[in-house]
């Protein structure tokens, strides 16, 4: 069989790159959906503002959905890279079939619970009387899509580890170009609002987790889908190793929450909806670079899990040194691009000349300290892409426990905009926590893996 890339024994720079590129690529186009949506819903006629508003307290529900396909996705992935290094194709197998049973379960449960408590996490969510209808309106039609939200993500994962980070990038264009087509279309030809966006998001994932499926139970894939196997072994394994991803998209949920209550709290009813608007289109510039920079660095586990399994240890150091060099370039572009060029961003979402101020500068200074953020995602989802979850799930927790501290105090003490500095002050001490950590051990993770592994095949070999 023929693979697209040879993870043990191409050269690393090249497989960084032909893995990473699209990858990022692909996370890159997938941030369309949100934004485009966010973009035509902020330019409806006479409500734009404040259906923009609605949809931006629906983020944290959408995003803590979406972070059950990371559980799976980012932990099986890397899983079944680290069994395919060690040659052990049965285990590879049974971690795909636990992996594709556990994400429809879950989809299952997430549907049912999220639509009875809908109404009341809007409310906590930063909604207010004005905002709710809009949230209401897109939150409900996205929920009856959840199954296609975490699937079409999720199993792209065990796409992208086996090698395939081009057909993972398809997957993903496609549904971000049917997007594209769809949001006006029922937006503004079919005057549906807010739903509109919505149902054209669900139909666009429907369309991407078709076409993962039809690949990963087609013959290309060395490991395809199938079914039994099941085992509580691999599924813990599996929530084991996917905890750390899981953690830090569900712990932004909350930091977003948080943000989104201090916001309308500090704001009062005066500033408080136009400050929670300035906020979405803010991290909405901000997933365009965190979403692109995780696609590099989750993108390129099955490199350092593959080699990992395989003991090629000096092939997981090599990728780590490439990896990171690509994660600084791209964060110290996009630094470049948000202190000059993001007003024409802003100006997609509103042409009110106090929300683009306002917006501007929030943008600004949370992107102050991007490139730092590079070093903390090199070596958290290197920690994650080899297997080591306790290490990945301390880093990823300080970053968050930092962030909500932050997060309440600066505006108690510093006035409702010193909200948007908690960013860059946190993205700079993680980054630094991260490293020193990450120098201090790794070498000694590596080389207990390298004698570990002597171990096994000595008593293989006995």
């Amino acid at each position: 069989m023929r693979l697209e890339n040879d993870l043990g024994h191409d050269r690393i720079r090249q497989l960084v790159f032909r893995l990473a590129i699209p990858s990022m690529l692909a996370q890159f186009v997938s941030v369309l959906y949100s934004i485009v949506d966010r973009m035509y819903i902020g330019n409806i006629a006479e409500v734009g503002e404040l259906a923009l508003a609605g949809v931006g307290v629906c983020g944290p529900i959408v995003t803590l959905v979406s972070s059950f396909s990371s559980l799976i996705g980012f932990g099986g992935a890397p899983l079944l890279s680290i069994r395919m290094g060690e040659k052990n194709q049965e285990e590879a197998k049974k971690v795909l079939a636990n992996g594709f049973m556990m994400l429809l379960v879950i989809s299952l449960i997430l549907t049912v619970v999220s639509l009875l408590v809908k109404d009341q996490l809007l409310m906590w969510f930063g909604a207010s009387e004005v905002t709710f209808p809009y949230a209401d309106q897109y939150i409900t039609v996205y929920l009856m899509g959840t199954v296609f939200a975490l699937l079409s993500t999720g199993m792209n994962q065990f796409i992208i580890c086996q090698g395939f980070a081009k057909i993972g990038m398809k997957s993903v264009m496609l549904g971000a170009v049917l997007n594209l087509v769809l949001d006006p279309i029922f937006i503004f030809t079919f005057h549906m609002g807010a739903a509109g966006g919505a149902l054209a998001t669900v139909i666009s994932q429907a369309c991407s987790a078709a076409y993962v499926l039809r690949f990963l139970f087609g013959s290309q894939v060395p490991v395809r889908i199938t079914f039994g196997g099941y085992s509580a072994r691999v599924c813990r394994k599996i929530l084991s190793l996917g905890f750390s991803p899981f953690i830090i998209i569900a712990f932004d949920n909350i930091l977003i929450i948080a943000m989104n209550t201090v916001l309308q709290t500090y704001g009062g009813p005066e500033r408080g909806d136009m400050l929670l608007t300035c906020a979405t289109i803010m991290q909405s510039f901000m997933l365009m670079i965190t979403m692109p920079l995780g696609g590099i660095t989750a993108g390129t586990q099955s490199i350092l899990g593959f080699n990992y399994g395989a003991m090629k240890i000096h092939r997981v150091r090599q990728a780590e040194r490439q990896i990171l060099k690509l994660t600084v370039l791209f964060t110290l572009i996009m630094l470049i691009l948000s202190q000059t060029m993001c007003r024409y961003f802003v100006l997609i979402f509103t042409r009110d000349p106090e929300y683009v101020a306002m917006s501007v500068r929030a943008i600004r200074i949370s992107t102050l300290m991007v490139v730092p953020l590079a070093f903390q995602y090199t070596f958290v989802d290197g920690f994650t892409g080899m297997g080591i979850a306790k290490a990945a799930i301390s880093l990823s927790f300080f970053r968050k426990a930092l962030f909500f501290v932050l997060v309440v105090l600066l505006p108690r003490y510093f006035g409702v905009e010193a909200v948007f500095w908690t960013e860059p002050i946190i993205d700079l001490t993680a980054a630094a926590v991260s490293t020193t950590f990450f120098m201090t051990c790794s070498g000694r993770i590596l080389k207990k893996r390298l004698e570990v592994g002597k171990e096994r095949m000595h008593m293989r070999q006995a």
